[in-house]
């Protein structure tokens, strides 16, 4: 058995952990090491090039086979090394999959990180699946309050800045050169979004390239939105490679999500109503969708009345909307936050019958239901209380405060959705005024 990794003199504490795929950057080797400092054996399952550099440490495992061989060495590892922990970033990606479906059989916990279902200020951290596997799918509204009746912890404040989307890009283009120069090792790999991994490389150089002049035409098409007099509608998009928006939305493109609401909007608006389609802050147009916008609302009439933003921050344009649409986009609680009303499309956490609407899109456009303000405010707090933590997985700040808090979850013995009504919550630290 391959030594893991492991401080001479620490004391054991019997748990054994596999980790799979994590963000892009140092944040499984950090977590990693802090796991073994508080005495676990840990061990990481590498499936490429950038896997293998952002973990180095011992107890590194290359997996170099090809994709069916998978389940076999996934089940041998579990077996062989005597898992009691699985973790990993994302549970919808296929080898994740597998490894869950495995990991489960044996009674096998598994953490699952995500990004932050309240976003982009924290982090969520859940135990055995997140997004529509999450367990927060199943829980309502009353169960949370009940849940809530123990606590007094006041509603956090966000941060004025918390500003990890650079190092974000930048992590993701230096994780796919990795993949694309240095990967020889794994000739079995296949990227789990679609595109070759010189074309995933390209799309995020292009982007890095393409800041400057991004961010001009999202503060001139910002700026000419908020400047009119019409009032508008937002339509969310989502990255179409995005496990969410694949593995939870019965959508097979974002196409298909941009036409029915296209044609929603031309059936059911005010004829000086118009309609604003955001785009994902990492939308790198692998799927042109600027110009599906474009087509689509000149094959209705729409033209004068259709906007189309390039990424950015979500907030200056909420200021001034009427509602916002989205298959199951985070973004979707920002909306609910501001008490706008907000029709979703996926399957998402805070898809609940008292603050999302359920009309149809014509009716939602002519005549939208408002959210139960105080209802979402309640289930925004319960998140807050379990599975949300302050912090990120690319800026070293970001790492720092995410790291403080949830080690002490993960080897915690309770679901931190089963720790709250149990009164064995962990103690929750408090974001920073300025991040």
């Amino acid at each position: 058995m391959q030594e893991a990794m492991g401080t001479a003199g620490n004391r054991r504490t019997g748990r054994r952990f596999l980790m799979l795929q994590g963000p892009h950057g140092p944040f499984f080797r950090q977590l990693g090491t802090m796991l073994d400092a508080a005495g676990a054996e840990v061990w990481r399952v590498g499936f490429n090039r950038g896997d293998e550099i952002f973990w180095g440490r011992a107890g590194y495992l290359p997996f170099t086979g090809r994709p069916e061989d998978w389940p076999a060495t996934c089940a041998g590892h579990l077996d062989r090394l005597g898992i009691t922990d699985l973790v990993l970033y994302g549970d919808a990606r296929p080898v994740h999959a597998e490894a869950v479906r495995e990991a489960t059989a044996r009674g096998i916990t598994v953490h699952v990180f995500e990004e932050g279902y309240l976003r982009p200020y924290w982090a969520t951290y859940e135990r055995g699946g997140s997004n529509g596997h999450s367990r927060l799918m199943a829980l309502s509204v009353a169960e949370m309050r009940a849940a809530l009746a123990r606590t007094e912890m006041e509603m956090p404040k966000a941060p004025a800045r918390w500003g990890d989307m650079r190092e974000h890009i930048f992590y993701g283009a230096l994780y796919h050169f990795f993949v694309l120069a240095m990967n020889r090792r794994y000739r079995g790999f296949r990227p789990h979004r679609g595109v070759t991994v010189a074309e995933e490389f390209r799309l995020y150089l292009r982007r890095l390239l393409f800041l400057p002049r991004h961010r001009l035409e999202r503060r001139l098409a910002t700026w000419r939105i908020r400047r009119g007099t019409f009032p508008y509608h937002l339509v969310l998009l989502q990255l179409e490679h995005d496990a969410s928006f694949r593995a939870h939305s019965d959508f097979g493109s974002q196409t298909d999500f941009v036409t029915l609401c296209l044609e929603g909007f031309a059936a059911g608006a005010p004829c000086h109503h118009h309609l604003v389609f955001k785009a994902h802050p990492l939308e790198d147009n692998r799927a042109v969708i600027d110009r599906v916008v474009r087509d689509g609302a000149r094959a209705l009439g729409l033209l004068r009345r259709v906007h189309f933003v390039r990424g950015g921050k979500l907030a200056r344009l909420l200021e001034g909307a009427r509602t916002a649409v989205t298959v199951n986009s985070t973004a979707g609680q920002q909306v609910l936050w501001r008490g706008l009303p907000l029709r979703a499309f996926g399957r998402a956490v805070y898809s609940k019958p008292e603050f999302v609407s359920s009309q149809t899109l014509p009716d939602f456009f002519a005549d939208p239901r408002r959210p139960d303000q105080r209802a979402y405010r309640d289930y925004r707090q319960y998140l807050l209380e379990t599975s949300q933590l302050p912090g990120g997985f690319y800026s070293a700040r970001g790492r720092r405060y995410l790291l403080r808090q949830v080690v002490d979850m993960i080897l915690a013995p309770h679901d931190p959705y089963d720790a709250l009504p149990q009164g064995k919550a962990a103690p929750r630290q408090q974001l920073p005024a300025r991040a």
